[in-house]
């Protein structure tokens, strides 16, 4: 259940296809093959110029609904403008590295229409939660400045997010991961050295975006060791970051009874100057 702030009856906006002519590596015409992403902005008396590009959870097999439009409704009262990305899953045949363009390509399209939009282009975020949360660090540790040679204009974008905050994620594909996610990212078994390449607490850079993380001790589906062990990593490259273990809480809480995650995530992104004008 999300707060009483958010309006669940909020219709959905239209979503926009990442690629007009189709995505590359499809393998059909389903809508499962369109990756898309759906603006959410904030009212223009209350927009800051910060963004962030929502990746819900569901192991990479699914999309959690909670985790997606109701965060955006979430940050739209915080003046932040809200995009949902529709990425390509595993349980329709799609493997890595398709999710990883999926989402850059997010972000790149964001940068794109800054100004159409009202967006800060050095301002834009990605988020994500269990399954969503790995995708949104995979983003994080794996970005690239974009091909400037390219004809497609999204495509000169750097893809590199400006910050991140992950809820509850899945990072590691190693002895912590959550099996599920492993699986319909990387297929079964699993290659070792796909294995190493997407545990992302292993390719953390000086060059990674701060991030915003939170876990719940009692999460019996994706281990706290997650986010513990991606936050050593970001202390040892001095790259800023924010984390809160909370006791109470199962996996997939959401914005569920106005959790204490909410009040601290909207002041850490205050303190970053985010939520200024």
């Amino acid at each position: 259940m999300a707060p009483n702030f958010i309006a669940q009856d909020t219709p959905t906006p239209t979503g926009m296809y990442l690629w007009k002519e189709g995505a590359p590596s499809a393998l059909g015409d389903k809508d499962q093959d369109k990756p898309t992403l759906t603006p959410y902005l904030a009212n223009s008396s209350k927009a800051t110029g910060t963004a962030v590009v929502i990746c819900p959870g569901g192991g990479y097999g699914g999309l959690a609904g909670h985790e997606g439009k109701d965060y955006a409704l979430w940050l739209n009262e915080a003046g932040i403008h809200a995009f949902v990305l529709k990425y390509r899953l595993g349980s329709h045949g799609y493997r890595h590295p398709v999710m990883l363009g999926d989402a850059a390509r997010a972000v790149r399209m964001v940068r794109a229409r800054a100004l159409e939009w009202k967006v800060n282009p050095q301002r834009i975020g990605i988020m994500g939660s269990s399954a969503g949360g790995h995708l949104a660090s995979t983003l994080l540790t794996h970005f690239d400045t974009g091909a400037t040679n390219s004809t497609d204009i999204i495509e000169t974008k750097s893809s590199r997010p400006d910050f991140g905050i992950l809820c509850y994620a899945v990072i590691t594909m190693g002895k912590f991961t959550h099996q599920g996610s492993r699986n319909n990212l990387l297929g079964s078994p699993a290659p070792q050295n796909l294995i190493e390449l997407l545990s992302n607490e292993l390719q953390v850079t000086k060059q990674t975006p701060p991030v915003f993380l939170w876990h719940t001790v009692e999460d019996k589906a994706v281990s706290v060791e997650n986010s513990l062990n991606f936050a050593i990593a970001l202390r040892a490259n001095d790259v800023p970051f924010d984390l809160h273990i909370y006791e109470k809480g199962r996996h997939g809480i959401g914005l569920a009874n106005g959790h204490a995650w909410t009040k601290d995530c909207l002041f850490w992104l205050s303190e970053r100057g985010l939520l200024n004008p």
